[in-house]
């Protein structure tokens, strides 16, 4: 396999709306600005994060590494030969 074989890696962002406190950091450190602060409100009060561009998407996971209350999660989407994702 030659490095040029080699896909970008693509990942999915959850995030669970209740746990979510609005503070941002997964917003803000986001290296390909996937997520944006929503205008919704959660249950309460919040304004938490969805995914604005989901194909920037790398599966970095830092947003969920950086999320205080653990109301992110990043899971990897494979690929199949022809480069359509896998359901």
């Amino acid at each position: 396999m030659f490095f040029n074989d080699l896909k970008p890696a693509h990942g999915k962002v959850f995030v669970n709306n209740e746990w979510c406190k609005g503070c941002a950091f997964c917003v803000q450190f986001c290296p390909t600005n996937v997520l944006e602060m929503s205008a919704e409100f959660n249950a309460k009060g919040y304004h938490p994060p969805y995914a604005k561009n989901p194909e920037a998407c790398t599966d970095c996971k830092f947003c969920q590494l950086i999320c205080p209350e653990f109301s992110i999660f990043v899971t990897r989407v494979e690929e199949n030969n022809i480069g359509e994702a896998e359901k």
